[in-house]
């Protein structure tokens, strides 16, 4: 199968989705308004409602949202073979996740910019919101702690890759305090940062950096090598998780500060320079496949899985979380983005097609993992990394790092430069979840204690340290970080119920309105049943592992779930039975007194 072919197709498709499907949403469903005041409009107050161009609310949405997620959930779902997750990656995209992205943009839009969260509480009711937000909750809790533990493997396998990711924050920095100190403008700072960053890229080829081992953490794996008569191995598996936690910890101190900063010193600036990064590498993957034509030599359905490899169905579609459909995007979508439009009409550019740039994403990791890889690696060896689901799970980013740097290699970039490039623009994609992960998480945090009077909670310095000590403990205390990949399967469940439930609450307004609801209810049906079949299944794998952290989160967010889902089904009733009522009251004629 010709790389090329594969990404022509997949272009177009999602082309065609933009063009065609989110144009007949935004006329006949969700009808946008270009002259509706937008709550940018209403409440402009210069901080958070600001009017913005729709090309840099563009990329400051797609940024946000275009995590790590969309690259190691195509890299481990390969396994089944590159049909199944192009299939979903493809039809996810256009029919389920660029739907919900729209529709959360614009519902928030349609409420004066309030979260999805809240909304939960007017169209469904008070204890759905509270439902919802322990669900989000949990949601941001295992994306923080699963990309602290991909980042800190990618700084453990990639040392070269820990000058320009540190150095880049001082790059933010700097830029910051131009932008908003000294009125020096975009262009000239942004170009700058960004040859910047490409410099330090290159000097991280020979200034690779590496944590000691502070805590010598001793896990299960070390344990079991020690009792098997090879201590050596037990030492070394012991250094690496003391590595790891090192790195763990010290991410999280680094996100307990970017969440308490102002947004403009650092994580505005962060986000913007990334925005840069992002494109070109985009670019430069786009053009490694067009220069090279890599053949696609992985299988199209892998008919030899490995015996630990669980069914494909229904775990594809929780595996590849986001990069398909993501809950994540509704809380950027109805958060911040919402706040920012200037028309209504600017939904679809900016909702449908950030999720269409974000499946691209997914798109060039399936051709990493299954051409550039395959290239890298040689079939054989891609088989080897696949050889079993913990392999392919816990090399995910490797073989995408991999990937890259063959087809970079491929429009003239050095190999050192190029694997380091890979794993640079992982990290930060990573990192920038992160940053908006744990802000958001404290924003939840907040908004309990509101609902519970607990004023310590609404104290922004506690409700960091909170959300910080959690993603930490939950990072670490699976397999003391080593197995930190088993919670992926956990966030990617949590992640597509928190889009369903969102969906939701779209058709319930769409109810409301009288209009249509297929085009919500279909994905949201799906996504529903197949996330609570995975659940089902991961709780069961849970109990016969003895994952006891890992059983408790994914039972607690079971029960929440299926309560949730009761109090909705009785809103669709109660918005049946009302319609009904309204279908079957006489109408009073036009000029009756």
């Amino acid at each position: 199968m010709s790389s090329i072919a594969l990404l022509a197709v997949g272009v177009t498709a999602f082309l065609s989705g933009y063009l065609l499907y989110s144009r007949y949403i935004a006329t006949f469903i969700y009808r946008l308004d270009p002259d509706y005041v937008t709550p940018s409009h209403e409440f402009e107050d210069g901080v958070d409602y600001v009017p913005t161009n729709r090309h840099v609310l563009f990329g400051h949405h797609f940024t946000s949202v275009a995590g790590a997620a969309p690259i190691v959930g195509p890299a481990i779902a390969v396994i089944w073979g590159w049909l199944p997750a192009f299939l979903w990656v493809v039809l996810g995209t256009v029919f389920a996740g660029a739907v919900h992205d729209f529709g959360t943009l614009w519902i928030s839009t349609r409420h004066k910019g309030n979260s999805i969260g809240t909304l939960t509480e007017r169209i469904v009711g008070s204890r759905a919101r509270v439902l919802f937000l322990l669900i989000i909750f949990f949601l941001l809790l295992l994306v923080n702690a699963v990309f602290a533990v991909v980042i800190a493997n990618l700084f453990m396998a990639n040392p070269g890759s820990v000058l320009p990711v540190w150095g880049s924050l001082v790059v933010a920095l700097t830029v910051g305090f131009l932008i908003y100190r000294t009125k020096a403008g975009l262009l000239w700072p942004s170009l700058g940062a960004l040859a910047v960053l490409y410099i330090m890229i290159w000097l991280g080829q020979y200034a690779p950096l590496s944590l000691p081992d502070f805590f010598g953490f001793a896990p299960t794996a070390a344990q079991q090598a020690a009792s098997a008569g090879d201590p050596a191995a037990a030492v070394d598996a012991a250094r690496v998780d003391g590595v790891r936690a090192g790195w763990v910890i010290l991410l999280f101190v680094y996100a307990f500060f970017a969440s308490v900063l102002p947004v403009w010193l650092l994580l505005q600036p962060r986000d913007y320079v990334n925005s840069h990064q992002l494109f070109v590498a985009l670019g430069i993957i786009f053009l490694g496949v067009i220069l090279t034509n890599p053949e696609v030599i992985a299988p199209a359905v892998n008919t030899n899985l490995p015996a630990d490899a669980p069914s494909w169905f229904p775990l594809l579609f929780i595996t590849i979380a986001c990069g398909a459909i993501s809950g994540f995007h509704g809380l950027v979508a109805s958060g911040t983005s919402s706040k920012q439009l200037d028309r209504e009409t600017d939904a679809r550019y900016v909702g449908y097609g950030g999720a269409v740039g974000e499946g691209t994403l997914a798109l060039t990791s399936i051709l990493a993992t299954t051409a550039g890889f395959a290239i890298y690696a040689g079939l054989d060896g891609w088989h080897e990394h696949y050889g079993t689901w913990a392999s392919a799970s816990a090399g995910a980013t490797a073989a995408f790092v991999n990937g890259v740097g063959v087809l970079a290699q491929g429009v003239g970039l050095p190999q050192g430069f190029a694997v380091i490039f890979a794993a640079v623009v992982v990290i930060s994609f990573a990192a920038t979840t992160m940053d908006t992960g744990v802000r958001l998480q404290r924003y939840i945090i907040s908004e309990l204690g509101a609902e519970y009077n607990v004023s310590i909670a609404q104290n922004r310095w506690f409700a960091t340290f909170i959300a910080v000590a959690a993603c930490a403990l939950l990072a670490l205390g699976v397999d003391r970080g080593a197995g930190g990949m088993r919670l992926w399967p956990l966030f990617g469940t949590t992640n597509q119920l928190t889009g369903a439930l969102s969906l939701l609450v779209v058709t319930l307004f769409l109810l409301h309105l009288k209009r249509r609801v297929w085009v919500t209810v279909i994905p949201m049906s799906f996504l529903l049943v197949m996330t609570t079949w995975a659940m089902v299944i991961n709780l069961i794998r849970y109990w016969t592992d003895n994952q006891g952290a890992l059983l408790v989160v994914g039972g607690f967010i079971f029960v929440l779930e299926l309560w949730l889902i009761l109090e909705a089904t009785a809103a669709v009733r109660r918005a049946v039975a009302g319609h009904a009522m309204a279908e079957a009251e006489p109408r009073i004629p036009t000029g009756a007194g």
